[in-house]
């Protein structure tokens, strides 16, 4: 009777828990409310079925306990409760995947008119690289990493000399502009994640994955690692500003080229 009362407990008090507690998530700041939406369904499925379970275990800890003069019946097989048990599961796991796939389909397809932005992770620090004045990125390469090129940018593409290069300074967004987030780590696996706008993907050696957003609270939001990617995991911090378009001009036009960034000897020999 004890370990029944008990279980019954457990969900009266994780339901409790729930509405009561301080934790959630930050007001977000971009267009996937979607995820929020897609969480909260999959919860509250997990949870239903979370609080039927526990609350079915006490019902047979209560129902089927021991008692003087009582003997169990075998009864190995339930054809009609398997088919309740197996319909139940099927629409409960068709009900958490199909919010996610929609939101996923969303979130892989970039819009035509976003923004490129490259965030690239190094223990410990984040730098960002933008398209200059043609509008494209220049070609990169590990081989390239120095103290004079810490991003790797192909020296003799031309594409690459118009770059912005920002090292150590904040992030700054068009406040309703989508953004298309390139991502690149030189070491271990990063994950560049605002909270704000809930959207994210990991960082890969070797590979540039990406994902997009639509800022639409201006203000400024601390960036952070959401990978353990070493034992200073917690101090890979940065930050992005979201402001209007006259403000990140203005910001924009104060950061530096990956070509003014370079030796004056080096520049000379690339002209």
């Amino acid at each position: 009777m004890g370990i029944a009362v008990a279980l019954a407990l457990v969900v009266v008090g994780s339901v409790v828990f729930h509405f009561l507690s301080p934790w959630w998530w930050t007001p977000i700041a971009s267009n996937w409310r979607y995820i929020d939406d897609t969480i909260i369904v999959t919860f509250w499925i997990t949870g239903a079925v979370f609080a039927a379970v526990v609350l079915f275990m006490a019902y047979c800890v209560f129902r089927f306990r021991h008692r003087e003069g009582s003997r169990a019946a075998y009864e190995p097989e339930n054809k009609r409760l398997e088919w309740w048990l197996a319909i139940g599961t099927g629409v409960g796991v068709a009900a958490m995947l199909a919010p996610g796939l929609v939101v996923w389909g969303q979130f892989v397809t970039v819009p035509a008119d976003a923004a490129t932005v490259e965030v690239v992770g190094q223990q410990w620090q984040w730098s960002y690289r933008l398209p200059g004045a043609d509008g494209k990125l220049g070609a990169t390469d590990i081989a390239h990493v120095s103290a004079e090129n810490p991003l790797g940018l192909a020296p003799n593409d031309p594409h690459g000399q118009d770059d912005v290069i920002i090292q150590g300074d904040q992030l700054h967004l068009e406040l309703g502009k989508p953004v298309k987030m390139l991502l690149r780590s030189l070491d271990v696996l990063h994950d560049f994640y605002v909270p704000e706008f809930r959207a994210k993907m990991d960082m890969i050696p070797g590979v540039v994955t990406y994902y997009w957003f639509t800022p639409t609270r201006a203000g400024t939001f601390e960036a952070l690692c959401a990978e353990l990617c070493s034992t200073g995991h917690s101090f890979m911090r940065g930050g992005v500003v979201v402001e209007s378009e006259s403000k990140r001009q203005a910001w924009l036009q104060q950061q530096k080229t990956f070509a003014q960034l370079q030796p004056p000897a080096r520049a000379q020999a690339r002209n």
